[in-house]
């Protein structure tokens, strides 16, 4: 291969480990420090502006029973934040959360603390399950309306414990615990693979960089 050739090669290899790296780093660097996530409140209820996009699930919640308290940044290191959007249903001890997907997809999933130290989550979008006996589950049911996920949430705590301040402050509080706690062991597998494209990325790096000086 002449030297023109081999510059392409390298050039090329560079090229697609920097695209690697722009769409995993921030995933390998959630993997690594799953606890740097920073929770912090935004609005309190009654200036809460929820985007339009997830107005209908807002009103179908409040049908339900759950009131507004306020909405919530989590912020990812070198990341851009998510700004999510809460409710609870005190007597059913659940709290309820709206935010928009990376693609503007509206979201919504139920959480409720459990004593003395887990959750139980329930997504209305696609995600894994994942299960520590009488500490821990979460899971996803895919395009199911607000009502039957709510159902299927409270089936879920059957036979644990559920505890909580069920304000604005408890659920940032409760997001804070999950990010310190169990949730870590959700996030580190959620993003195993962004660890995992970032490695390879490097080790293309390194390698152009080493063949191109070993020529």
């Amino acid at each position: 291969m002449n030297v023109l050739g081999q510059l392409a090669t390298v050039v090329a290899g560079v090229v697609l480990a920097v695209m690697l790296l722009s769409l995993n780093y921030w995933r390998a660097l959630l993997f690594l420090f799953p606890a740097r996530v920073r929770v912090e409140p935004d609005a309190p209820g009654d200036q809460m502006e929820l985007p339009s996009e997830l107005t209908g699930l807002a009103e179908q919640l409040q049908a339900l029973g759950f009131l507004p308290l306020g909405s919530h940044e989590e912020k990812p290191p070198l990341a851009r934040a998510t700004l999510s959007y809460d409710f609870a249903h005190p007597a059913e001890r659940v709290f309820a959360t709206l935010h928009l997907s990376p693609k503007g997809a509206p979201r919504l999933y139920f959480l409720t603390p459990l004593a003395p130290e887990g959750f139980v989550i329930t997504a209305g979008y696609r995600r894994a399950a994942f299960e520590l006996p009488g500490r821990y589950r979460s899971g996803g049911l895919e395009q199911v309306p607000p009502e039957r996920l709510f159902r299927a949430h409270l089936k879920r705590l059957e036979g644990l414990s559920p505890t909580g301040d069920f304000t604005w402050e408890g659920r940032v509080e409760t997001g804070r615990s999950w990010y310190r706690g169990l949730g870590q062991k959700e996030l580190r597998r959620q993003n195993l693979p962004g660890l995992l494209w970032t490695v390879a990325a490097l080790a293309i790096v390194v390698s152009a960089f080493l063949g191109g000086r070993a020529r």
